[in-house]
């Protein structure tokens, strides 16, 4: 007799004392560790989905872990027979998006001017020599989200993409929002966060194809929280109010001149060229990050006269609007409920969730799955299709309450494990969709204009990418105008640290840029509270009365 373990899709049987981490070996699946198994690099995470009653239970090495996380080498298999389903931190197959489409300027070739050059033998950083090399000269763009991170390997020599890596955050056993994550490292004070990060980014750069001695600078775009907590700053001051980063409180005193930050590779941990440097991109202000500069650099905002806005849809939701004369920003709480959680059927998207939904006239319902796996969820793109054919097929109302005394919705009644989904998770995503859609009226009263005024509307990031526009239009996430206006362009972000990390004449003007831009505290603005409100209701967003009267 054994327990059917299920890890990362593959299929295994355990027997009674066996941990984790070996039942991973046989299957073949990678988990990331530094001491070999020895319970101390904490980095063998897994989350433990199903089947917790069959495992044993958590030992001190585990005592920093909340919830369903638990580390595989420490969690033992006790019974001799239940389904024990889980899954690591470097799930490959999970979909995350590595790269950015219809950006403007794509196709024109960077004038190369990075930080690290050569002269002969001679590497030189900021034209100091660091190192003797005669082989290719590399360096790292990553793009640190809270749920997930992508690093790119380039060429500083050609510019050259040479490979990327993707994988989920593995500080998510601190919480899955940055509230949580400041919380929990403001409470460790051992920088645990930041040490597991550290861990899944050298796995990552040691199985790259190039020798890590020949990386000399990793650029990095995160949210304000995620870049503090990496580069080993306290992040206290982010999670009260006024939610500023500590540099922006030390350049408001005078004592720095910029946001961004600078540290050595190996202070941060990480396998690169010990000369190596780390340079992280500058907040603009508050939870408006370095990955919304990075965006703005992207969309080469500094010289742009159209009127754009760029919005990242996410945990924390980023929303710039303005061109190269004047730039607003806010950020907009919306929290996880959008990448699938707090959701009951909610789950990110891998093999098995539903990414598209399609209600027919006469009820039947159409669904396709990541992956052509057998279904187990429904991740964010899946969320937003539903809720327009409910609202579509009169199956639920504007107040997001279902019709005809029904309390939930099976998506997949003919399948094994059935999907469903209920008011409490409308009111979830009711409440996430409120908060952005007060940020689109507060920062749109803010600079005076419509939404049917803008130009361009970039949607950046893996979810904005995979959005369905009319859906997202129908249940009012987006503003309500012309189709041929939205451009799903993808990871931004990572173009932007990609940029920064070739061109210093582009570092500088990013660094001029963001201290331009005007940061709108959602909160002070007399609407704010009945823009929220308004939100939470599933109809078009159109343009208020304050933006309208403001207009004419």
């Amino acid at each position: 007799m054994s327990v059917e373990l299920h890890l990362n899709g593959r299929e295994a049987n355990a027997s009674i004392g066996s941990s984790l981490f070996d039942c991973a070996e046989l299957l073949g699946v990678r988990v990331p560790t530094s001491c070999r198994k020895q319970g101390k690099c904490k980095e063998c995470l897994v989350e433990i989905v199903e089947g917790t009653e069959f495992l044993s239970g958590k030992v001190p090495a585990e005592a920093h872990l909340r919830d369903n996380f638990r580390l595989s080498c420490c969690t033992r298999v006790i019974s001799d027979s239940g389904v024990v389903r889980c899954h690591t931190m470097r799930r490959g197959d999970m979909r995350i998006e590595r790269h950015a489409l219809q950006l403007p300027g794509s196709n024109q070739k960077l004038m190369l001017d990075p930080a690290v050059t050569r002269d002969g033998e001679r590497v030189l950083l900021d034209s100091n020599e660091i190192d003797r090399r005669t082989g290719p000269i590399h360096g790292l763009a990553m793009d640190l989200g809270t749920t997930t991170v992508v690093i790119r390997l380039l060429n500083l020599e050609t510019g050259e993409v040479i490979a990327d890596a993707s994988f989920e955050n593995p500080q998510r056993f601190g919480g899955s929002d940055v509230m949580s994550r400041i919380h929990y490292d403001t409470e460790d004070q051992s920088r645990l966060l930041q040490r597991t990060l550290a861990g899944y980014i050298s796995h990552a750069i040691e199985e790259f194809p190039v020798d890590p001695m020949s990386i000399y600078e990793l650029v990095v775009a995160a949210n304000s929280t995620m870049r503090d907590i990496f580069f080993r700053l306290s992040v206290y001051s982010i999670g009260q109010n006024p939610y500023q980063s500590i540099t922006e409180i030390e350049m408001a005193q005078g004592q720095r001149s910029t946001t961004s930050l600078f540290e050595s590779a190996k202070r941060l941990g990480l396998p690169i060229n010990p000369n190596g440097r780390v340079y992280g991109l500058p907040v603009i202000s508050g939870h408006v990050g370095a990955d919304a500069a990075a965006c703005m650099l992207a969309v080469n905002l500094a010289n742009e006269e159209r009127l754009v806005a760029i919005m990242d849809i996410g945990t924390n939701t980023e929303l710039i609007l303005g061109n190269k004369h004047k730039i607003l920003a806010a950020s907009c709480p919306a929290g996880p409920a959008f990448e699938g959680g707090k959701i009951s059927c909610g789950m990110p998207g891998l093999p098995g969730a539903i990414e598209k939904v399609t209600i027919h006239a006469d009820g039947t319902v159409q669904v396709h799955v990541i992956g052509d796996a057998p279904v187990e969820g429904i991740c964010g793109s899946g969320l937003i299709d539903l809720l327009g054919e409910l609202l579509k097929s009169e199956r639920m109302n504007h107040l997001g309450r279902f019709e005809n005394g029904e309390h939930e919705f099976i998506l997949n009644r003919n399948d094994h494990q059935p999907v469903s989904f209920n008011e409490s998770d409308v009111n979830e995503l009711a409440q996430a969709k409120g908060a952005n859609v007060a940020g689109l009226h507060v920062v749109f009263d803010r600079y005076g204009i419509r939404f049917e005024d803008l130009d361009v509307f970039y949607l950046a990031g893996g979810f904005g990418r995979h959005l369905n526009v009319q859906s997202s239009k129908r249940i009012g996430l987006i503003p309500n105008i012309d189709d041929s206006k939205i451009l799903q362009v993808g990871n931004a972000s990572i173009e932007g640290a990609c940029i920064a990390l070739l061109s210093r004449a582009k570092r500088t003007e990013l660094e001029n840029l963001v201290k331009r831009v005007v940061h709108c505290r959602l909160e002070t603005h007399p609407n704010f509270f009945d823009y929220f409100v308004e939100g939470c209701q599933f109809n078009p967003v159109e343009s208020s009365r304050t933006a309208q009267h403001s207009a004419a």
